[in-house]
């Protein structure tokens, strides 16, 4: 098999506020390396957890990353690049603040962009990580 793709959706569904109709998953897992969508502080009922709050709202995300990652058969310590995207700079210091607990001692690659905004109006941060499940996981 070339990839599994993990926790697949549509966006009309998690997107009912738009004319959306795009077949999506929250993983794609191709060979050892795993692709997941970036992921914001809402849980995956769909409920945002931190209104105005970018702590809040990381933690929420890197749990969802955390739970991604073992869905998807690797974890936290496997994880090798990451890519922050803020939609203020006064938020910096606490998301990544809060990032730096999830990955301590882990020490992946990391890009940080601020952007002019995100998919929905509170989403303050978005986060996007690619990991690998090692060879000795499989």
């Amino acid at each position: 098999m070339a990839h599994q793709r993990i926790r697949k959706f549509n966006t009309k569904d998690t997107y009912p506020d738009q004319d959306l109709d795009n077949d999506l998953c929250q993983v794609v897992r191709a060979g050892n390396t795993l692709y997941l969508r970036g992921q914001v502080g809402t849980d995956f009922d769909g409920n945002l957890i931190g209104f105005n709050d970018p702590e809040a709202q990381t933690e929420q995300a890197m749990k969802n990353v955390k739970q991604l990652l073992e869905e998807a058969g690797s974890c936290l310590d496997h994880v090798c690049k990451i890519t922050i995207y803020l939609t203020s700079r006064e938020i910096r210091e606490a998301v990544y603040r809060t990032v730096g607990k999830w990955l301590k001692g882990v020490f992946p690659v990391s890009t940080g962009v601020i952007v002019a905004g995100l998919a929905k109006p509170e989403w303050l941060l978005e986060v996007d990580v690619i990991a690998v499940i090692p060879e000795e996981d499989k």
